[in-house]
């Protein structure tokens, strides 16, 4: 197979031949391997290899996109054909089209991001050993009972994209992955908690003896769940869930849904939607995290912003179509897959620790829950009512008297984000790195 620079380069060629007024395409190329064990033998294996291209052509103000994993020369040209076909068939759209000259990165090289380990990936005989190593931990905890699974996985990829504006960038990544479920109790007493660590570069990763043992002491502290009463009282978000938050956030302002009108947020920038201690801020050239990028997915440069400043709503999250939609400017946020044109989204997000560790706002709290999984969801995308199944544990007094499950949290969004309360505790190397948050504005629905 040719290299995936030149397949790019042979697609554009091929729809400028067909007769678009312009194109991109994004081709990747990769493998990934994973092995699971579980009750201290070999339960799967994994493996996947290939390669994927895309291509975005217009004809006037009308777009198509086409994907394929068969690029051979003339697959590529039947693919050009039909993506202009498809685009001169299409719908106008005033707001699609390629980045302006002054708009492109001028610099794509990633070597500074780290994005790839250069040691050799492990073998398979090491990762089943990880693996195994994992589980004996999980399962040497007091209390549990039994695995649910352990697996240890590594993978690689090259992306490159390129477009008739004269964009052409690349760059590689790695990743490596330890994960563990462990279970306690017995029949319909069971309960299950994992933990999972992934990372670039494999000496960032945790041992796997301490992934699986956080997994065995989380599923050990589960058991024997009781219904907490229902009612209004404050809510710690552990670590592990209080993204979703932050992610909830970020969906209302992303500019698809800004564009649409069908936000809980429209015309919030400029308004508080933290507490005013509080920034949001997104760092998409963080080395050694999975989500950094040199470029978007349109070949803008990326680069670190506040997105909430002192708790106020600073800018939408926008790609070139959605800026043009609302008469802006693209924020450098656009992604994509090779199946679909680009959409907003975000890379690494930051809420910075606060002052008090998790254990000193739990006294706070004085009598409520620490919710640590949640299930499902349920919000309104126009007025911001939220509602999830959750699990965790019931505080009273400023100290936890034991699990709880089978309730729900509901309250508004807009209330709930402006109350939050950060700890100290976030983790690095997340993609969301948000630490517990302590809210006010929720109701449980318990027993």
């Amino acid at each position: 197979m040719a290299a995936i620079a030149d397949i790019a380069d042979a697609l554009l060629h091929a729809a400028d031949r067909e007769g678009a007024h312009g194109a991109d395409a994004i081709v990747t190329e990769g493998g990934s391997v994973e092995i699971e064990v579980r009750g201290g033998q070999l339960e799967h294996v994994e493996r996947s290899e290939g390669a994927a291209a895309g291509l975005r052509v217009f004809v006037g103000h009308r777009q198509a996109c086409v994907s394929g994993s068969d690029l051979r020369p003339e697959s590529l040209t039947a693919m050009a054909a039909e993506a202009v076909a498809m685009a001169r068939a299409a719908p106008e759209d005033p707001h699609c089209g390629l980045a302006r000259l002054d708009q492109l990165a001028t610099d794509t090289r990633a070597d500074h991001l780290q994005l790839a380990d250069p040691s050799p990936p492990p073998s398979l005989e090491d990762l089943k050993e990880t693996a195994l190593e994992a589980e004996a931990a999980a399962l040497a905890v007091e209390g549990v009972a039994k695995s649910e699974s352990a697996a240890a996985g590594c993978s690689g990829s090259e992306i490159h994209l390129a477009a008739s504006n004269g964009f052409s960038g690349s760059y590689k990544r790695t990743g490596v992955s330890i994960s563990c479920a462990a279970i306690s109790g017995a029949g319909l007493e069971m309960e299950v908690d994992y933990c999972v660590e992934s990372r670039v570069f494999a000496e960032d990763l945790p041992e796997a003896a301490v992934v699986g043992r956080t997994a065995g002491e989380r599923a050990a502290a589960r058991a024997g769940p009781t219904r907490p009463p229902t009612g209004a009282c404050p809510v710690l978000f552990d670590e592990r869930v209080a993204g979703s938050l932050v992610g909830h956030l970020l969906d209302a302002i992303n500019g698809a849904a800004v564009a649409r009108g069908s936000t809980w947020l429209l015309d919030a920038v400029g308004s508080a939607v933290l507490p005013g201690n509080l920034h949001l801020c997104e760092r998409p050239l963080l080395p050694r995290h999975q989500a950094s990028k040199p470029f978007d997915a349109e070949g803008l440069p990326t680069a670190s912003r506040r997105i909430v400043k002192d708790g106020v709503l600073q800018d939408w999250i926008l790609d070139l179509a959605t800026a043009r939609k609302l008469e802006l400017e693209s924020t450098a946020n656009a992604t994509r897959n090779t199946e679909s044109a680009p959409v907003p989204g975000v890379t690494n997000i930051r809420l910075p620790d606060g002052a008090e560790t998790r254990d000193g706002l739990i006294a706070q709290m004085g009598t409520g829950l620490i919710v640590t999984s949640l299930i499902g969801s349920t919000i309104n995308p126009t007025t911001g009512d939220y509602s999830r199944g959750a699990s965790g544990f019931w505080v009273a007094n400023g100290e936890l008297t034991g699990p709880v499950s089978e309730f729900t949290i509901a309250g508004n969004l807009k209330r709930v984000l402006q109350s939050l309360i950060p700890a100290n505790d976030s983790r690095p190397f997340r993609r969301f790195r948000v630490p517990s948050l302590l809210a006010e504005g929720l109701t449980v629905a318990g027993s």
